[in-house]
């Protein structure tokens, strides 16, 4: 029903993936590949969704209609199996201003914020902007996947009041297990640190593999921890900035509500109820479409470096369209890998080092992106490294 394939012009959009390359990679003539949006078309029924509002031709002060919390309470239950109730949802403008508002909310300046690096940058400055301090549990990196460093993450949680989990990971695409989540929050109980559970790409997870909720994995984990979810990066529509939290501990709850509402951070654009609303009533059938194009990226991209570029590894992803992509084998400082990509190449990739410690020697892709442009990039990349 869709066409994945399509190669759509985003010049003169605004898109910030081409108009901050030069800002951000020193020239415009090279290949987006880093910011994580799609280059496909959002959905014809949340673009609907979004003209019928329009028909209306007053944008003023917005509320939540019942069908909005209603379609995200369904939706979470039926993808994921976990109730959720209207009185535990709030809105906000994405899930990075939720790491900073809880932030604020459940710790004060000093505090230890716990993060598993390498991990998306923003858990970093999130945390060093407030003045808090950061406790870092690096992860491994095994032969197929990130694994956690249990006695580091032990003596981390120690140091902290607050753990921010990735989950599913970026940049690694780590799905968790729930095994491992509960050992991660028999830890968190025993120390009585708080969970802020980041699980954006949670609707991205791939098949073989099974997404699971840190609230759900016990009585004690839907008390003490904060959901973080949104449609926005499932059904790239990220720039109508929407995301909603997820909250069953009333005071928890209302310390947060508190928050937003001394700040003024809790007013919606307007056209995030109509875009959500739209996504989780009529988005699976996309959704399915959507995983399956992903998945065939995956696989044709991991064939392509094995045959063609084999120096370069693949930390193949179990949820998310990016992948992790390890240079070491070239003997490159990080400074010439990324010299390589740039201005041989003439790509654009996220520079793993700005994920922290573990991210030397490897760079993020980007593969939301018709076949014909990723086969594009890859024999630059060949050209470039040949």
């Amino acid at each position: 029903m869709y066409n994945f394939d399509e190669v759509i012009d985003r010049h003169h959009t605004d898109c910030s993936s081409i108009e901050m390359l030069t800002e951000n990679f020193g020239r415009p003539d090279i290949s987006s590949f880093w910011i994580a949006d799609m280059d496909f078309r959002t959905p014809d029924f949340i673009v609907n969704s979004i003209l019928k509002r329009c028909e209306h031709e007053i944008f003023g002060y917005t509320a939540a209609p019942p069908r909005y919390y209603q379609a995200i309470i369904n939706w979470v239950k039926k993808r994921h199996g976990l109730s959720i109730e209207r009185e535990h949802l709030g809105y906000l403008p994405g899930v990075v201003p939720g790491l900073a508002h809880t932030l604020n909310t459940y710790t004060k300046p000093g505090d230890g914020v716990m993060i598993q690096p390498p991990v998306y940058a923003p858990f970093f400055s999130v945390i060093k902007n407030n003045e808090r301090k950061v406790i870092a549990n690096n992860l491994t990196l095994g032969s197929t996947h990130f694994e956690i460093d249990w006695e580091n993450f032990e003596k981390g949680a120690s140091q902290s009041t607050l753990f921010y989990l990735c989950n599913p990971h970026n940049p690694g695409g780590r799905v968790w297990t729930r095994a491992e989540l509960e050992r991660l929050a028999t830890i968190c109980e025993k120390h009585n640190v708080i969970v802020v559970s980041d699980e954006i790409h949670c609707d991205l997870t791939l098949s073989g593999y099974k997404h699971a909720t840190f609230a759900g994995i016990s009585d004690w984990a839907r008390n003490n921890s904060i959901t973080l979810m949104a449609s926005t990066k499932t059904f790239n529509m990220a720039g109508l900035a929407s995301a909603f939290c997820f909250i069953p501990n009333k005071d928890l709850y209302q310390k947060m509500h508190d928050y937003v509402c001394r700040y003024e951070c809790i007013m919606p654009n307007i056209f995030a109820f109509e875009s959500t609303t739209a996504a989780f009533e009529k988005g699976e059938p996309w959704l399915s479409e959507l995983l399956k194009y992903i998945e065939s990226n995956i696989t044709f991209t991991t064939e392509y470096l094995q045959k063609h570029i084999p120096q370069v590894k693949v930390v193949i992803p179990q949820a998310t369209y990016l992948m992790w992509l390890d240079f070491r084998a070239l003997n490159l400082s990080q400074e010439g890998i990324k010299d390589l990509i740039i201005n041989k190449a003439l790509l654009a990739l996220n520079d793993g080092s700005a994920f922290g410690t573990g991210g030397e020697g490897f760079m993020r892709l980007n593969l939301a992106r018709p076949r014909s442009v990723i086969a594009k990039a890859l024999e630059q990349l060949k050209r470039a490294i040949d």
